[in-house]
């Protein structure tokens, strides 16, 4: 019996590909393909991230790609290719993930594809960007919200400003998270500590890539006015080489240490061992950086933009974004001053649910094309 194909663009590629968005799809899809048999998932990747001989991952078809590899134009270009592809393959759907390669979305209508868009977050916010991409943007959330059949939004305060600013399309629009993923198990957390030089308890960590929006400089310098005897250890790396980036690095000192980019199974043991996670972005969509630390129970300090109050810890686990001072009071506090009550964050945050209301907005997009087709 055939199956109705559903192709996956607008990432990186999975699995194992370092990124929020790529976590996002390596939890959610397999899931989707498990539950709806009749359904064949396709990941449309990029060849430079995803090993070409990879071809399938639990159950969910994986395409690479060529792409190009600027800064401005790779996520568009790929995802152009993306499109073009899930037209030639007769895909039913096309699902667009952030809202650059959402800028493709009239042109996947234009040839007859049916679109759902995943907003990952007001990506025009972020510092690295400049004006012409900023501008580029907010063109791709404005034409991927107006031109998708079916709009997903990962965040309840992104899904609210969504349905005011594009209220003939408030029907169309959902909100749907980024779970609280359980990392793999790994090789044990006192081999992992030992090759980083690190103690059990003894050590803050932030995880993110290293850019301006993700705060760490001002994470660093808080820490460094905190008086803490704990280290500070960011894993993470550039997207692409950076200035900011280099500065950062050169950062790095006996107390300051950076651990590169790891796989979720290391992420497991650095969460578990940590005393507490920081994250002190200016910008994000909904973090699973933090859903990934609340799953393992850490502590945590987040700073108080909207995404991250969406995670619903209590308050004084939040911090004014950007306020050194503020943090550095609060870094010289005990660990256990930012515990949170962990089953009741990640119960909202549920993976398996999250796939049963993404195949929904499938089965509802497929419902409707069938009765105009009949």
């Amino acid at each position: 019996m055939s199956r109705t194909l559903i192709c996956v663009t607008g990432i990186r590629g999975i699995p194992g590909v370092i990124g929020g968005i790529e976590a996002h799809c390596e939890e959610l899809l397999p899931r989707i393909a498990a539950l709806a048999p009749e359904l064949e998932i396709e990941v449309v990747g990029r060849r430079r991230f995803v090993d070409p001989k990879i071809v399938e991952f639990k159950g969910v078809a994986v395409k690479t790609l060529p792409s190009p590899a600027g800064i401005n134009t790779e996520a568009v270009g790929a995802t152009f290719l993306g499109v073009l592809y899930a037209r030639k393959r007769r895909a039913a759907i096309v699902h667009i993930h952030a809202i650059g390669p959402a800028l493709l979305a009239p042109l996947a209508r234009a040839l007859g594809l049916r679109v759902v868009i995943t907003h990952h977050g007001a990506d025009y916010e972020r510092a690295r960007w400049g004006s012409v991409a900023k501008l580029v943007l907010r063109l791709g959330e404005r034409w991927g919200v107006s031109s998708a059949n079916q709009i997903i939004a990962v965040a309840p305060s992104l899904a609210a400003r969504l349905r005011t600013e594009f209220p003939s399309r408030a029907d169309a629009i959902h909100y749907i998270p980024n779970g609280a993923a359980a990392l793999e198990d790994s090789e044990p957390a006192e081999d992992i500590l030992k090759r980083f030089g690190l103690d059990s308890k003894g050590y803050i960590l932030g995880v993110g890539r290293l850019v301006p929006e993700k705060g760490f400089d001002y994470l660093i310098r808080a820490f460094r006015a905190s008086g803490s005897d704990r280290k500070l250890a960011l894993v993470g790396g550039p997207t692409h080489q950076s200035g900011f980036a280099r500065d950062l690095l050169r950062q790095a000192d006996d107390r300051v240490v950076f651990l590169g980019p790891q796989p979720r199974p290391v992420l497991r043991r650095l969460y578990e061992q940590a005393d507490l996670f920081v994250l002190p972005s200016f910008h994000e969509g909904l973090a699973i950086s933090a859903l990934e630390a609340a799953n393992c129970a850490t502590p945590m300090l987040l700073s108080d933009i909207a995404a991250n109050r969406d995670i619903g810890l209590p308050p004084g686990n939040y911090f004014p974004v950007g306020n050194e001072r503020a943090l550095a009071e609060l870094l010289a506090r005990p660990a256990q001053d930012f515990a949170y009550d962990v089953a009741e964050v990640t119960s909202r945050f549920n993976w398996d649910r999250i796939a049963e209301q993404t195949l929904a907005v499938y089965r509802k997009l497929l419902s409707s094309a069938a009765a105009v087709d009949a």
